[in-house]
């Protein structure tokens, strides 16, 4: 199950929801077995320079390799790019969920 923590200065005016329903639709696009994204934001109004920061981590599994790395992280910043306003700094980060990470539901 994939997650997506987003960090980013209050002041912006994004679509939060939106991204959130994006992010998930291309990670299953890319990869059908990834299924739903838990999803995070966090805006915070102490910041120097106004600034997004989208992180993805996701489980590491065979199929997940360098080449699908590669085409993810450029599909999800293209998706990503269309909630940033112009002239605002962002970054975008996807990474592999630590080998002691478990997720469980109750």
């Amino acid at each position: 199950m994939p997650q997506l923590d987003l960090k980013y200065s209050a002041s912006l005016n994004l679509d939060v929801t939106e991204l959130f329903s994006v992010v998930e639709k291309t990670l299953i696009q890319l990869d059908g077995s990834a299924g739903h994204c838990k999803c995070r934001a966090y805006p915070s109004d102490q910041y120097q320079h106004t600034h997004i920061l989208c992180q993805v981590s996701i489980l590491n599994k065979p199929h997940r390799d360098e080449s699908f790395m590669q085409e993810c992280l450029l599909q999800l910043e293209k998706v990503i790019a269309q909630f940033i306003p112009k002239g605002c700094h962002y970054a975008v980060e996807l990474k592999f969920s630590s080998e002691y990470y478990s997720t469980h539901l109750n």
